[in-house]
């Protein structure tokens, strides 16, 4: 991916100077970076609570049928532990304070029926991973009690908190007997219910080199374990974990939607994510997530009518696309983060076709793998750069084709070549598509071709 992604910083500098249009060659990495299953993957984030009327695992297995005909590879699951009661935020207070790393919160069920719908869910071909709060526990967790040491400590002795988390205790991590439980933590979900990974919370305010120590654990138990870093530290994919999340690419998609930038700014970001991680790591592309939905608002409020087409994009770069409880049937509301809420599952508006269409196209085309096997991927050059991002990907024998028109105005471009080409098909309906070297794309149009 490194090699692919430079490229388009090369082309981020031609366009400024005639919009040339540059080729990039594809990576190469270790074959046993990552699990198999991962390089056609869709993530999904489920939110417990807030899924059922129930906020059970048993309900959310009901949903499992439904997940695996959409198309989702991964279960990516909000922490399920107990959380804790001191200085508890609302009344259910939140996931990430967790106050027993290997209890189940009664509020979702026993341990059992977690167990159960790991089974269930991989008996329909799907993985499942935890997120796993390894920075703080909750103020009144088994640990502080049993351990007062193992925690950072104001000039007061008090528990330290950071930022606005009233309601966490801070880890030590110079604590060498406290990294050595948490480890066997994580182990512990391995082996008990047989997890495939983990979604690791604030994973750059960790020392890198306890998550080296961890991998190394968690790979003993299982090979194909998935580590997902919520952080953008290159360090932490050099080697320990599979994937990163893409978030300064994210706020660029949200500025652009905003019409605070342009789609340069895009490119810019894709070139410098290019530059700063290894050809193996995977960018995690996402229009929304529990956080961005709760505090920054619905991908709707922040992307307005191009939310469609950015979620579009997600799955067209070379990277793994999240889709967040609720979101594949265009659900337009934040949902509370410390009281019972529910998500509305009418889906008025078609949106679980939108998705189901793009998870199958991801699986079907080899074309759109996520790195080190994403292939070739070189920029169409056109005179609208600022406005219209137009690419190609090949891989095996694959390719495809996307023209985004990224801004609230339509535009007559015209491409340096005929685009998509002879012997191309349109996405989603399969028609047969004609080359054209000038047209016209109506505000936050896609237009995808493959073949």
């Amino acid at each position: 991916m490194k090699k692919i992604l430079r490229c388009f910083l090369l082309v981020t500098l031609l366009v400024s100077c005639g919009n040339k249009n540059r080729e990039a060659v594809p990576a190469t990495a270790d074959e046993n970076v990552r699990p198999e299953w991962v390089y056609d993957a869709v993530l999904y984030e489920v939110n417990t609570r807030q899924y059922t009327p129930e906020g059970t695992f048993t309900a959310f297995a009901q949903h499992l049928p439904r997940l695996g005909k959409l198309g989702v590879d991964i279960l990516w699951f909000m922490p399920i532990q107990p959380i804790g009661e001191k200085d508890r935020k609302g009344t259910l207070g939140s996931y990430y304070s967790i106050s027993n790393y290997t209890a189940v919160n009664s509020e979702f069920g026993t341990l059992d029926d977690f167990r159960a719908v790991v089974d269930q869910a991989h008996r329909q071909g799907m993985k499942v991973i935890l997120d796993w709060v390894a920075n703080h526990t909750s103020r009144d967790a088994v640990w502080v009690g049993a351990h007062p040491d193992w925690y950072v400590r104001d000039s007061l002795g008090e528990l330290s908190v950071m930022y606005d988390w009233t309601d966490i205790a801070q880890l030590d991590y110079s604590k060498p007997e406290m990294r050595a439980a948490m480890i066997d933590a994580m182990m512990y979900w391995i082996r008990e219910t047989g997890v495939d990974g983990f979604r690791c919370d604030v994973a750059g305010e960790i020392p890198t080199d306890f998550w080296s120590a961890a991998k190394d654990s968690l790979t003993a138990l299982n090979p194909d374990i998935f580590l997902l870093a919520e952080a953008e530290k290159p360090e932490l994919n050099e080697s320990l974990f599979d994937a990163f999340y893409a978030w300064d690419f994210h706020h660029r998609m949200n500025a652009v939607a905003q019409g605070v930038e342009n789609v340069d700014s895009l490119r810019a970001s894709f070139a410098r994510m290019s530059d700063r991680f290894a050809p193996h790591a995977i960018p995690m592309f996402f229009t929304s997530n529990h956080d961005e939905n709760s505090w920054n608002g619905t991908e709707f409020e922040r992307m307005g009518k191009a939310a469609r087409s950015f979620a579009v994009l997600t799955y067209m770069l070379p990277g793994m696309p999240l889709i967040y409880s609720g979101q594949e049937v265009g659900f337009n509301r934040r949902l509370a983060f410390f009281e019972k809420d529910e998500i509305d599952w009418s889906d008025p508006d078609d949106f679980s076709s939108f998705y189901g269409g793009l998870n199958r196209f991801k699986q079907e085309q080899k074309a759109l793998l996520a790195p080190d096997r994403s292939g070739v991927m070189s920029e169409i050059a056109n005179d609208r750069p600022a406005s219209v991002w137009s690419f190609r990907r090949m891989n095996e024998g694959d390719e495809v084709v996307a023209l985004l028109n990224l801004s609230d105005e339509s535009v007559d471009v015209t491409f340096e070549q005929p685009v998509p080409g002879d012997g191309y098909r349109l996405f989603p309906d399969g028609e047969e598509a004609e080359a054209a070297k000038t047209m016209q794309l109506q505000p936050w149009e896609y237009r995808i071709y493959y073949k």
